[in-house]
């Protein structure tokens, strides 16, 4: 079968099973992102409703984050015992009755619990859906199949707030939560009963041959710089994320105007992320980070004095910036470490990343409830531009790549 890919134990993949693999864990990721971002679109709405500080909201947003970036290693040791595609499944359906106990939820405390809820869910989703991807797909096509599953995610991030937004226009906010996440529970229905069986073994004797490669000096340096830049980074989108309702609603926007700016944010976020991995192979990850990052300081400062139609209109640009920076990194990891590390790699890279945007609502949260929004976006934008020293600090181990 020259269309059919290889599973990691060398075994063929026929071509439908390829295409199912894809074809649910692209859903999956798109669901789960998009209830993920769901959260920016709730946050001005328990606000009124709660009578909730900016830190108390950032600490909501940090449960969900926090929890769904914890326990992304401990999904992975369960599906080695029942199996990627049912711990995946049953953390869809988690993922979605999280939103479900939201909506039935009678005060903050049991909001924060179904909050947990749902992280405990979604952690499954990144480690699992891109390990199945990986499987179904061999060499040089599993690059390009696990850039569709990235960007799958960006276009949950851009429908699910939308549809919440809809959703408002007609229903209560509890209502509204609760039909959200029943499409989870429907989600991890299919995704058990149309995920192929994929298998999930490698030889020992490559494992072994490629433990035998040493990492570099330099190589065991890159990492930490490369995951710290990546940790500002993710820091960076969430706290901005996070103030954005805010900084749009002191302008008079609206409920559903939030939510066409998060999609708007989100549709630049995702044509950043392919526009920047073209750039980033032309002018290299250095450069492109400097650049990305750069146009994130500028053009989250340049929102504050705006009118909200031009803050709008800018909103995609800010996207594009926010976004790009996290792909021309999650990139650049194997280039970093040796063939045997990279999984091991990919999961620590996502964990940290993940847990500075869980951790940065909840800090930023604070200096906004000190000094103001405009403040904290200020010092957001201000911190934001110390990955270009880091990546300076990247170039040596970048240039001497692992073979």
């Amino acid at each position: 079968m020259s269309s059919a890919g290889r599973s990691a134990d060398g075994s063929a993949t026929a071509p439908g099973e390829e295409r199912r693999a894809m074809i649910v864990a692209c859903g999956a990721h798109a669901l789960h992102d998009g209830f993920t971002d769901l959260i920016y679109v709730m946050l001005p709405v328990w606000q009124s409703e709660f009578g909730l500080s900016f830190a108390a909201l950032g600490l909501m947003k940090t449960v969900f984050s926090g929890t769904l970036a914890g326990f992304q290693v401990p999904s992975g040791f369960l599906a080695e015992r029942f199996g990627a595609r049912t711990v995946l499944a049953l953390g869809t359906a988690l993922a979605g009755l999280g939103y479900v106990f939201g909506g039935l939820s009678v005060g903050v405390v049991t909001l924060v619990a179904a909050l947990f809820v749902g992280g405990l869910g979604a952690s499954t989703q990144h480690p699992l859906g891109s390990a199945l991807v990986a499987q179904a797909f061999a060499g040089a096509r599993s690059r390009t199949a696990l850039g569709t599953y990235n960007f799958a995610g960006d276009l949950g991030k851009m429908s699910v707030p939308a549809l919440a937004s809809l959703l408002l226009l007609v229903l209560p906010w509890r209502q509204a939560l609760m039909l959200i996440g029943a499409l989870g529970v429907l989600g991890a229905v299919l995704v058990f009963t149309l995920m192929p069986r994929l298998r999930e073994a490698a030889p020992a004797a490559a494992k072994k041959e490629s433990a035998a490669r040493p990492i570099g000096r330099l190589h065991a340096l890159g990492f930490p710089l490369l995951l710290s830049v990546g940790i500002i980074d993710s820091a960076t989108r969430m706290a901005f994320l996070t103030f954005l309702p805010f900084v749009l609603t002191a302008k008079g926007a609206s409920v559903q105007t939030v939510g066409l700016s998060l999609t708007l944010v989100f549709a630049g976020g995702a044509a950043g992320k392919l526009v920047c991995t073209y750039i980033g192979a032309r002018l290299g990850t250095i450069a492109t980070v400097w650049l990305t990052e750069g146009i994130t300081a500028v053009t989250i400062v340049a929102l504050l004095p705006l009118s909200l139609d031009a803050a709008m209109l800018l909103l995609p640009v800010v996207g594009v910036a926010l976004n790009g920076t996290s792909s021309v990194l999650y990139g650049s990891v194997p280039d970093l470490v040796t063939p045997d590390k990279r999984t091991r790699a990919f999961g620590i890279f996502y964990t940290g990343t993940i847990g500075a945007g869980a951790v940065s609502p909840a800090l930023y949260g604070l200096i906004g409830d000190a000094f103001g929004v405009s403040t904290a976006l200020v010092l957001v934008a201000a911190i934001v531009l110390v990955t270009l020293p880091l990546t300076l600090m990247l170039r040596p181990a970048l240039a001497a790549q692992p073979t």
